[in-house]
């Protein structure tokens, strides 16, 4: 699992290559800590990449959206696959994200 950011004049990208599990949640969450605090910066998460998620991937992901929030900052995903997407649907997060 690789996740990475690049902080941009006016916002955060965020790409996630690989799977992101229950073994690789704690690497990518330490990594991804800036943005639960994005200090009034969008946020636009790129899933291209990314091939699977799980549970503790959706925790990180709620986390980073909860502080985008906060600041006053909008979190857009972009280029799920489509089993990345079912996931998203069955567990209602399709409601709480901006999807470009």
């Amino acid at each position: 699992m690789n996740a990475t950011i690049e902080e941009l004049e006016d916002k955060f990208l965020v790409t996630l290559e690989g799977e992101l599990d229950t073994a690789a949640a704690a690497d990518v969450e330490k990594t991804l800590q800036p943005l639960f605090t994005a200090n009034g910066k969008d946020v636009t998460i790129d899933c291209t990449q990314l091939e699977y998620i799980a549970s503790s991937g959706l925790r990180i992901l709620i986390s980073i959206l909860k502080g985008a929030k906060s600041g006053g900052s909008r979190v857009i995903i972009s280029g799920m696959n489509d089993d990345i997407k079912n996931v998203f649907k069955l567990t209602g997060f399709i409601n709480l994200f901006e999807f470009s």
